[in-house]
């Protein structure tokens, strides 16, 4: 599958991958900040973004579009960036191909089964009206008893576009990541990982638990932690800074 992407900088390849219902548009302003020292590629994974639909949506065929895209650019290597949904496929690039990885870092997901949880975003999605949106911001009422949080409803609203005039669609392909929701929170605990690792993870956040952490290194054993406190799951736009310079620090060092 031919991704989308968009390059940002000059530098060693970092290939940055995006969480559930995402794009890479979510990361350009962190992008721009990683060009500094890095050749930037920010990528829209299957089902998302401006990059193909299909009816599959897994780890596996994630993996291997991004495998694809790295062929198809002549990367025989790159720093692995994923956040969330994205940080689990560059887990499992990694363990699959970790010839192909310098540095792996890993945003608020651990590699352990998360349950279902997406439930009440997803019902909130289908309570949108489509056909009678006037302006994506119309989409906000639908969503309101489903998602009391504001910051999620605009996050989910940016990925509304008008495919044609007068015309509303999501830009994720909704009925494939509905479909297949629950391989999502696949475990990636089958395979170890020995390069240098970096889990980065919101204070505010219940990804990565501190009892996670002797799991996590038992498969990821030259890995580090690093917390960024208030932060939340969206940490790289909540603390962009931040989390910008602990990254920085991790792959230049």
């Amino acid at each position: 599958m031919k991704l989308n992407y968009k390059i940002f900088g000059e530098g060693t390849p970092l290939l940055i991958m995006h969480g559930l219902l995402g794009m890479l548009d979510n990361w350009q302003g962190p992008a721009k900040m990683f060009a500094e020292h890095f050749k930037v590629y920010i990528i829209d994974l299957r089902n998302h973004g401006h990059s193909p639909h299909s009816e599959q949506h897994d780890y596996d065929s994630m993996v291997e579009d991004v495998l694809e895209l790295m062929d198809e650019l002549s990367i025989n290597q790159a720093h692995i960036l994923g956040h969330s949904m994205g940080g689990k496929v560059a887990m499992k690039l990694a363990q699959h191909c970790p010839k192909r990885v310098l540095k792996l870092v890993v945003a608020d997901i651990g590699p352990k089964f998360y349950p279902i949880h997406h439930q009440r975003i997803l019902a909130a999605l289908r309570a949108v009206d489509l056909e009678a949106l006037e302006r994506r911001t119309d989409a906000e009422d639908y969503m309101k008893p489903h998602i009391q949080e504001a910051g999620i409803r605009y996050f989910l609203m940016k990925s509304l576009y008008h495919p044609e005039k007068n015309k509303f669609a999501w830009r994720f392909n909704l009925d494939a990541i509905e479909s297949n929701i629950e391989k999502v929170g696949e475990a990636m605990d089958t395979m170890d990982y020995e390069g240098e690792t970096l889990f980065i993870r919101g204070g505010a956040s219940d990804y990565i638990l501190d009892e996670d952490w002797p799991d996590i290194k038992l498969i990821f054993p030259n890995a580090h932690l690093v917390t960024l406190d208030g932060a939340g799951h969206w940490l790289h736009a909540e603390q962009p800074d931040a989390f910008v310079k602990e990254v920085s620090e991790f792959l230049l060092g």
